[in-house]
């Protein structure tokens, strides 16, 4: 028995939980540190590095879904570790403000509980998702759950961002409060009894993990795609950690109206989605392969057009960030429908191991991208000025778009070779 379009819908709901309180970490917190306290943009950098290099077990927990083990419990008990580390991420940064020391402290803490967090409960989903849904249905059970995950980013952001203002520590506590806690409920709720009713795999598999990470490395389009996703990752990372402190210090935002930006830019990422779903998958307008590389170049343009906005002082950057998000929404659905279709090549039954590969490289890439824009702004406003350091780290996210544009157009779709080896045991 596979999943049905209702039990699909149901495990997106986990995904708007794991999005929703992510994003209060990469974007609200973030802001806080580097505004409000005048840290160095590299401290949140390094938090966020944390738990994105923590993820790189995404593959272990990959596997032991392929090999046969209780992904609710995974799934739950990963989100329950993820509200802890979000709640203990909010309280660090009021720590801060009176012990550094012990906010830090907390901090890695929590961060590293973040990480660990999303690898159980996001790969387990993923897993569950690849095993258990129908060959035909999985590129369209991809779309609706990142497109929900995408909703929880969006709409967390924005309802964050109205009532933050007035900023106080206590009222940011309150609402992460009510943000983890209704995660964790809305996961449990929407979880329970799905994996009884399917069956992903019919027997446990007794390959330990590195045997079966190697077989999947040695397949060449699950290897050549890993590759791909670390680069167009770092480039829709590099800003994550940078746009809403250059909202503050150039445009002059109030927390509130940064973390709405937040929102305005995943808002523009879902809108994306949505042409590419209805054009691709509806109307059948274009290939994955052109998506991707359109929403690469778009992204691109956006991103100078965001850099160009603060040279010339124009107050267009909500337009600007919305435009942005758009373009990436069009090339992470693109991606993210290429990346269903070939989970299920080669050996069968490690759907799991490869959403874990890429997963991981996704992670990787995310940290390595927003800890460098974060760095490089650093530096860079020890040189120029502040608009025309965060112009150049913009520009340099524009070219490496540009490069997964590139290289996209090489592996994104590319027809698989005649001749390609069979890897052991298909």
């Amino acid at each position: 028995m596979t999943l049905s379009w209702v039990a699909i819908v149901r495990l997106g709901l986990v995904q708007m939980c794991l999005g929703a309180i992510v994003v209060l970490t990469t974007s609200t917190l973030n802001r806080l540190m580097v505004v409000e306290l005048a840290l160095p943009a590299v401290l949140p950098g390094l938090l966020v590095a944390l738990h994105y290099g923590i993820q790189i077990t995404r593959p272990s927990w990959g596997f032991l879904s392929d090999t046969g083990g209780r992904r609710t419990l995974w799934i739950v008990g990963g989100m329950v570790a993820l509200a802890l580390g979000g709640f203990g991420a909010a309280l660090g940064v009021v720590v801060m403000e009176t012990s550094f020391t012990a906010g830090l402290a907390l901090s890695v803490a929590a961060y590293a509980l973040i990480g660990l967090g999303v690898g159980a409960s996001g790969t387990s989903l993923l897993a569950l998702l690849a095993t258990a849904t129908a060959p035909h249905r999985r590129a369209a059970a991809a779309t609706i759950t990142w497109l929900m995950m995408i909703f929880g980013i969006a709409m967390t952001a924005g309802v964050v961002g109205s009532l933050l203002d007035p900023y106080t520590p206590a009222l940011l506590l309150r609402i992460v409060a009510v943000v983890v806690t209704g995660a964790v409920i809305l996961t449990t709720l929407a979880v329970w009894g799905i994996e009884r009713r399917v069956i992903a795999r019919a027997q446990p598999d007794p390959m330990p993990f590195r045997e079966g990470l190697a077989e999947v490395w040695g397949e060449p389009r699950a290897r050549h795609f890993t590759v791909f996703v670390f680069l167009a990752m770092t480039a829709y990372f590099m800003q994550e950690l940078i746009l809403e402190p250059y909202a503050g210090l150039v445009f002059g935002f109030t927390p509130g109206q940064s973390t709405s930006l937040s929102g305005a830019q995943n808002g523009g990422v879902f809108v994306g989605m949505l042409i590419v779903g209805i054009a691709a998958t509806g109307l059948r307008l274009g290939s994955l392969r052109a998506w991707v590389v359109a929403g690469c170049i778009g992204s691109a343009a956006a991103l100078l057009l965001i850099a160009a906005l603060g040279q010339a002082g124009l107050g267009l950057l909500v337009p600007a960030v919305v435009l942005l998000g758009l373009f990436n929404g069009m090339f992470a659905v693109a991606a993210i429908g290429a990346m269903m279709a070939l989970a299920g090549e080669g050996r069968s039954d490690r759907e799991g191991t490869r959403m874990g590969l890429w997963g991981a490289a996704q992670a990787i890439a995310a940290g390595f991208g927003g800890l460098v824009g974060a760095g490089a702004v650093d530096v860079l406003r020890t040189l120029t000025d502040t608009p025309a350091a965060f112009g150049m780290v913009f520009a340099a996210e524009a070219a490496l778009f540009v490069a997964a544009a590139l290289m996209a157009a090489q592996v994104v779709g590319a027809p698989r070779p005649a001749a390609a080896p069979l890897v052991p045991g298909e």
